[in-house]
Parts: structure tokens; sequence; C-alpha cells
């Protein structure tokens, strides 16, 4: 199978594409650098799509980049960075005389954990220095998926349904979180009893207001409730279905 990722330089798109070529797939990226294997997004607008069984877009700028203050500029960047890529990807699959049997869209609800990259990389460094702690009350929900997971639900998810022909294909939605339900509490004090480092030191909510700006503050202060139902349906088997497991192989405890 022939897979066009776009994003694919990403701490996700890595990872898919480690496993997409482990399992004999050919993958082309979509990057703003050009390079082997990878084409431009302007190439992609001025020569169109390039022959692909599957298409997958994760390109998007980080809401939660620590380096970017909460800001218009910030908004304008956050939104444009998906919109225009996921327009620039589906107007070459419409125009295309051969369009890919797959489409799969990525947006994000919850943290990613891996051990080269996305939240874990933030979080680590102040807990291993003992000054870890929960945010705002602890009691929110902490969705989350180790990144080899999320790989392997949309992999799962490009290969193409097995369909009657009086059965069209249909649009699909999979939470991609694991099935533990966590709040952020546990998952505090059980990465704290993993590094075997205190988690004394609280973070109130007013302080990731301040830090963050309140409408992103609200992602990690709120959290979000959700169910992996029809990820679970579809007979994907996780291969980190609990919090233990995933912190254990990320901080190789």
């Amino acid at each position: 199978m022939r897979v066009l990722i776009g994003g694919g330089s990403g701490f996700v798109g890595r990872e898919l594409t480690r496993l997409l070529r482990d399992k004999g797939h050919e993958v082309t990226v979509i990057s703003r650098q050009p390079g082997p294997g990878r084409i431009t997004w302007g190439e992609l607008e001025s020569r169109g799509l390039p022959p692909c069984d599957g298409a997958v877009n994760l390109a998007g700028e980080n809401v939660l980049n620590p380096l970017r203050w909460w800001n218009e500029s910030y908004k304008k960047d956050l939104f444009s960075s998906r919109i225009d890529t996921t327009k620039a990807l589906s107007q070459a699959i419409t125009a295309s005389s051969s369009p890919p049997r797959s489409w799969v869209l990525v947006s994000g609800v919850g943290a990613v954990l891996g051990q080269d990259g996305g939240a874990m990389k933030q979080m680590l460094l102040p807990f291993w220095l003992g000054l870890g702690g929960t945010l705002g009350s602890g009691r929110q929900p902490f969705p989350w998926i180790h990144v080899s997971d999320l790989a392997g639900i949309i992999a799962r998810s490009l290969e193409p349904p097995v369909l009657s022909e009086a059965t069209p294909p249909t649009p699909q939605v999979y939470n991609g979180v694991a099935p533990t339900i966590t709040t952020n509490y546990e998952f505090t004090k059980e990465l704290g009893r993993i590094l075997r480092r205190p988690t004394i030191f609280p973070v109130p909510e007013f302080i990731m207001s301040v830090l963050l700006g309140s409408e992103r503050a609200v992602i990690l202060t709120q959290g979000q409730k959700v169910i992996p139902m029809k990820t679970l349906e579809s007979g994907y088997q996780f291969k980190y279905p609990d919090l233990t497991s995933a912190l254990k192989q990320i901080v190789g405890s």
C-alpha cells in the first residue's frame, strides 16, 4: 500500500511512518522541507496528488506549544496550520483521477505519550526534578494514548473496509485514546511513582490561565472524558491499554 502523510515529520507522523514501513508499505511525507521520500505542500498544490492508496493529514501547530504566547497571531497560525493543509490535501484528492481509497484526518483531544516527543517531552524534566504536581483540582479527566497505539489505530483505519456492492463506504470516527479512564491526579501520582519522585507541587488553575491563556488552560484544567468505544468495536488491540505499562515503556522503568 502507498500512503501519503501530511505532517509526517512530526512526533506522531514519525511513528506512523516507521510502523507503515515496517509493515512493508511505501510512505511519502508532505513536509515544509524537501528531501528523500518527501514532497512539499507547494509541490502538492502545483503537481497534484502523487499515486497513493491512502492519505493521512497530521499537520498542525501544537495547541499547547509552551514557546508560543496565546494571542491572536498564534490563534491564526493554529487554525490556518490545520485548515489550509486539510484544504490543500482534500483539493488534491478531489482533482486526482485516481484518488486514494482511504483518507484519514486526525484531530487531537488529549495527551499523546511517547519517548521522543509529545506531552512527555514537556513533563519529564519537572517531574525528574521533583517539581511535578497536579494541574488545577486534579479531578478532571486526562485522556491519553501511547504514540504507538495512535499510529496503530491510524494504520488500521487506512486498510480498505470489506464492503458489498450494496454497501457504499461511509465516514468513520475513531477516538484515539486509551481505554482506561484516568484523572489528572491519577496520572500525576503514577508518573511520580514510576520515576520515584515526589509530586507535591500542584499548579493552581489561575496560574495555568496566566501561563497558557484562559482558553488554552481549559484543555488541561477541565479535560474531556473520552471512551474509544468504536475503536474497540473495530477489533483494535491496544498495545498499551493502561497507564502503568505506557509510562514504564516511555521512561524505561
